[in-house]
């Protein structure tokens, strides 16, 4: 069913140019670990100069969660810091710091198969934890794995943070609502055998999303990788990347494979049923700060 109600989201995400300048300074200067100091100063900061940010996710823990008061203030707090930790974590592993992390991996070698196999994969993950913590793993791929990207949030970061990491291993696809030059360039590293990559937790245009109950409430999702992955018939992976304690990351894949010849309301109950796990375990790294729920 199509969703309907006015768009929350704009397209551009927590976090501007001169933010990620000053810990890239931070981090090369003084450490990770100054890094995060200084974070736990930053996260008082967000939450009462940015109230709609803190209203969403107030609300997500209240009314999602049904955390009581006292819980739900300590996990607001948490949230923000979790958050900065992750793009802290982005910057660190994109600089060439990643043997300080510890990357755990569940049905990695099914994942890996499936790669490996030269037939096209839409892989769906979500605002949660930090997906590009597996960048470094990417090489071997030779710059075949293609990201799409909402254009308003990856132009804002990719100046600063191109400028002092090291070159991203993977291609982006930028949108800007519905785009017929995104859409060749999807179908086209598809037919490749190539990997692309989505989110299935925003959108831009409420004129093309799919209504499903998530954490006990309707919400609006995008139809377009539901949509893609059925039509085209590839191999679908939900993929996170959470992040654990002791600055280790795990990552989770899901498999569907083609022979499920899943729908695509279906493959969306799969992949919300796929969030709703991770969240459950998790519930401090969903990054959405806006009013998700209608």
């Amino acid at each position: 069913m199509k969703g309907q109600g006015k768009r929350e989201w704009t397209g551009k995400s927590r976090g501007g140019g001169f933010g990620y300048a000053f810990f890239v300074f931070l981090i090369r200067r003084c450490g990770i670990r100054c890094a995060y100091v200084f974070l736990a100063f930053v996260a008082v900061y967000f939450i009462p100069c940015a109230p709609r940010a803190t209203a969403a996710v107030w609300d997500y823990y209240r009314r999602r969660h049904r955390y009581g008061y006292l819980r739900a203030v300590a996990a607001l707090y948490c949230h923000y810091y979790r958050f900065g930790q992750t793009l802290i974590d982005r910057i660190a592993i994109r600089a060439g710091m990643g043997d300080r992390y510890d990357f755990r991996f569940d049905n990695y070698d099914a994942f890996m198969e499936l790669l490996r196999s030269g037939s096209g994969v839409v892989m769906i993950g979500a605002h949660v934890g930090c997906w590009e913590a597996g960048s470094r793993f990417f090489d071997q791929y030779e710059g075949r794995l293609n990201v799409v990207m909402y254009d308003a949030e990856w132009a804002r970061i990719r100046e600063v943070v191109e400028r002092h990491t090291d070159v991203r291993n993977y291609h982006v696809i930028p949108v800007d609502g519905p785009s017929l030059d995104a859409a060749i360039r999807i179908k086209v590293a598809l037919n490749g055998g190539e990997p692309v990559c989505f989110q299935g937790d925003r959108f831009l245009s409420e004129e093309h999303t799919l209504t499903a109950p998530f954490l006990g409430a309707e919400a609006r999702f995008p139809e377009g990788p539901f949509l893609l992955a059925a039509k085209f018939g590839t191999p679908v992976v939900f993929y996170f990347a959470v992040r654990e304690p002791g600055r280790r990351y795990r990552f989770l894949f899901t498999i569907i494979r083609p022979e499920e010849q899943l729908t695509c309301g279906k493959l969306l109950d799969r992949y919300i049923g796929a969030l709703e796990e991770v969240l459950g375990r998790y519930p401090e790294q969903w990054y959405n700060f806006y009013k998700f729920w209608a």
